[in-house]
């Protein structure tokens, strides 16, 4: 069975400084796009982004869907996690060490977010010419 993989938005594009808090819903479309082109292999399962705050209208893409937390990202992470770990593996990527603690609680694996940008092309920020 394929593992559900949740992916704290916020998260993941805060441990790359790259000025993303100037853009955070662009950040997150880029996020977004990476996890679409992701290898597989690498990163099995079904992949969704947790987005919240000025990315809550980052548009979902085919292979990525994308949850905008109503309130707080780390809440709709937990009870995404509640409603799938008893049906199939779920991984949750983050570092923040409170959200670890409670998904872990509930029965979920954690991958560090420098860990899932070792497996998408996201380079953060990206400048035009």
């Amino acid at each position: 069975m394929q593992p559900l993989i949740i992916v704290d938005g916020a998260n993941v594009i805060g441990s790359v400084p790259d000025g993303w808090w100037r853009d955070r819903a662009g950040a997150a479309a880029r996020l977004r796009d990476a996890l679409a082109q992701r290898d597989r292999s690498a990163l099995p399962g079904d992949v969704t982004l947790v987005v919240e705050g000025a990315a809550r209208g980052v548009e979902p893409i085919d292979g990525v869907p994308v949850e905008a937390a109503p309130q707080s990202g780390d809440d709709h992470i937990v009870a995404l996690v509640r409603d799938n770990v008893r049906h199939r593996p779920v991984i949750v990527v983050t570092s923040d060490r409170r959200l670890r603690q409670r998904v872990t609680d509930l029965g979920a694996s954690i991958v560090t977010p420098g860990r899932l940008l070792t497996m998408i092309p996201y380079g953060g920020r990206r400048e035009h010419s």
